[in-house]
Parts: structure tokens; C-alpha cells; sequence
């Protein structure tokens, strides 16, 4: 396995892989997730400044790519600004973008947009040339919805219901169902959606939204436009559309273990949630990466810890100084195991032997 990448390829399924230079060495540009990778619930993850001010010295660029719509590129740069990690509004790349360039592709300049969300939402339809409404009676040509904060009225979904059930076309900047916060995970812009889903479900055929953001290709082309990177490294918590995102886009994806995301669901991960790298938060950008290799006697080594797969559990044995380097042998065997499918085998008693 090389440690130099040269342009987005799909990445390896069956193991974590190699690199033997520190990620920000080896990869321009780092497209990192926001919420759960560099803050949660607004305050920044341990290590997580530091790290990025590391890799920026280093050469490697940044850019914060997010599913949430609600805030405007601008708000998002001064938030990471205040928090040590400086920004630019050009760095930072969000789904509202992305819809918004959907939309625009379909519909007259000057068209009305029925607009469900946030600030983020309503300056991306106007870069567009777009105009947000606000009513389903503002003779919208089509309805979109992002994340809109916590206090979103009731009354928004009942206009975009409204508005759907009258055959507009349907767009959603992402469908989360789950967004990370202080005090917990709450309900995401996919919930919103599934609530009109739900008031529409009267009518033949039923309406669904065109969805711009993670894991889907139009985020991953609106990032690459805006970012012009060549040799791009996706850095999320979350299987679902940071990793398959990066599936999608054929381009190396790392996993930090700030969020979303444990171990145990990392190892049950099907194909498309398998990312090219572990870590267990944004320090590994400065780390090589080992590659578990078959042991002799069957299973998976890495940095004195071998995995197998016995009697239908994972098993560890072994040593070594990282305990995610256990989890990389662990993952190996795991996925290895399950081949285009999720791993099912218990993993407790292993996870346990390494505090995770």
C-alpha cells in the first residue's frame, strides 16, 4: 500500500490502511466534518485546535464541511475564529450551499424558494439568485428544507406540507435524522423531513425530497468546487455521511472517535462505512497510520495486538502500547469476516481489553 496519494480513488474495505508519513504530510487539503470532530455542543473537542493549527503549519488546508444549514459560512468562521481555529467564510462549505446550487440548476433565476431553515439557508438561496418565501402562498416555484435550530416554528413545517401537497418540487439540504448537541443528540433537518413526509404520505405517488448533503454526490461536488482540492482527505465521526460520503466520492476518508461514533459500531460497519483511517481524535492527522497485517496463525496484527474472529466473537490477544492499534487489528478481522455485509460477531469482551 502506498502512503503518497495521488488523486480520489475508492478506499480498501477489508482493513484499515497504511501511511507511513503523518496524514497531513500525505493528503492538501482536510475536509473536516464540524459538529463531533472540531466542537460539540459549540465548545472545541480536546485536541482538537491544536491539532489544526499543527496541520496548518504543515501545509495541509482545511476546509469545514457541515450538513447543518442553519448557520451562514460567515457565522461558522467566526464561531471556529473564537474558539483558536482561524477561518475564513471561503473554508467553510455547507449543505445549504450545496442545495442551493441544486436548485438554481433547475429554476429560473428570480424564482421564489418556500424556505424551511435558517439564515444559512435563506444567504445560499440568494447567492443563487434565488428568493426564500416564507408561505406556501407566495407562489413559490419549489420548497426546500434545512436545519433550522431548536426553535424552528411548527407553523414552517405546516407551509412546507402545504406547499409539497400542491406538487412543488421538494429539495432538503440533508437528511440527519440526529444532530449532536451539549446536552445530547437531538432531532436533525431529517426528522423535519420526515414529518412532511408523513402529512404528504396521502398522495400517489408519494413525494420525495432531492437531498443535497452528506453522504450524497452534490455536497462532495459543491466541497471540490469550492475547494479546489486534489489529493483530499474527508475527516468525520459519522459512519453514515462522513465515511460514506467519502465512499461515494471516491476519496480516503479518517474516523475520529469524538462523536457519533464507537468503536463497536465502527467494527459492524458495512463496506461504505469503512474508513481508510482510525483515530481517536484530530492528533491523528500527525500520526502514521499502520496497516494490520495476517498473522501467521491466522487473524490480523497491529502494534503488538492480534484480532481474530472465534466461535462466533472477536477476540484480542496480545499487547501494545495504542489501544488503537487494537482497534485497527480488530477491525481487519471484523470486516474481513463479513465481507460485503456488517460484522455481527461479539466484540464486548475485545473492546473491553482496550478501554473502548
Amino acid at each position: 500500500m502506498t502512503d503518497s496519494p495521488t488523486g480520489p480513488r475508492r478506499p480498501v474495505s477489508n482493513r484499515p490502511r497504511a501511511c507511513e508519513r503523518p496524514l497531513a504530510e500525505a493528503y492538501d487539503t482536510a475536509l473536516l466534518d464540524l459538529d463531533g470532530v472540531v466542537y460539540a455542543g459549540g465548545e472545541a473537542v480536546p485536541h482538537a485546535v491544536e491539532a489544526l493549527g499543527a496541520a496548518r503549519a504543515a501545509g495541509m488546508r482545511s476546509a469545514y464541511v457541515t450538513n447543518n444549514a442553519a448557520r451562514t459560512p460567515q457565522a461558522v468562521a467566526e464561531h471556529l475564529t473564537r474558539l483558536g481555529v482561524p477561518a475564513e467564510p471561503e473554508e467553510v462549505v455547507t449543505s445549504a450551499q450545496a442545495v442551493a446550487r441544486m436548485i438554481a440548476e433547475e429554476l429560473p433565476p428570480g424564482s421564489r424558494v418556500l424556505c424551511v431553515g435558517g439564515e444559512g439557508l435563506m444567504v445560499a438561496l440568494r447567492e443563487r439568485g434565488l428568493e426564500p418565501v416564507e408561505s406556501a402562498d407566495d407562489a413559490p416555484a419549489a420548497v426546500v428544507q434545512g436545519y433550522g435550530g431548536p426553535q424552528m416554528p411548527w407553523g414552517r413545517l405546516a407551509e412546507a406540507a402545504i406547499a409539497v401537497g400542491r406538487g412543488l418540487p421538494w429539495f432538503a439540504s440533508n437528511t440527519d435524522l440526529t444532530i449532536p448537541s451539549g446536552r445530547g443528540i437531538a432531532p436533525g433537518n431529517g426528522a423535519a423531513v420526515e414529518a412532511v413526509r408523513i402529512a404528504t404520505r396521502w398522495m400517489r405517488p408519494a413525494p420525495e425530497p432531492k437531498v443535497a448533503g452528506k453522504p450524497l454526490p452534490p455536497m462532495h461536488r459543491e466541497t471540490i468546487l469550492r475547494t479546489g482540492a486534489e489529493r483530499p482527505l474527508v475527516v468525520g465521526d459519522r459512519l453514515d455521511t462522513d465515511i460514506e460520503g467519502a465512499y461515494a466520492g471516491g476519496v480516503d476518508s479518517l474516523l475520529v472517535l469524538t462523536g457519533v461514533t464507537d468503536a463497536a459500531q465502527l467494527l459492524a460497519a458495512r463496506p461504505e462505512h469503512r474508513p481508510t483511517y482510525v483515530a481517536a481524535d484530530l492528533r491523528g492527522l500527525h500520526r502514521p497510520q499502520p496497516e494490520p497485517v495476517e498473522a501467521p496463525g491466522g487473524g490480523f496484527s497491529c502494534g503488538g495486538w492480534t484480532a481474530s474472529v472465534q466461535d462466533g466473537g472477536l477476540v484480542l490477544d496480545g499487547g501494545g502500547e495504542d489501544p488503537l492499534d487494537g482497534l485497527r487489528a480488530l477491525c481487519a478481522a471484523a470486516w474481513t469476516h463479513a465481507g460485503e455485509g456488517a460484522c455481527r460477531a461479539a466484540a464486548d469482551k475485545a473492546l473491553a481489553a482496550l478501554g473502548l
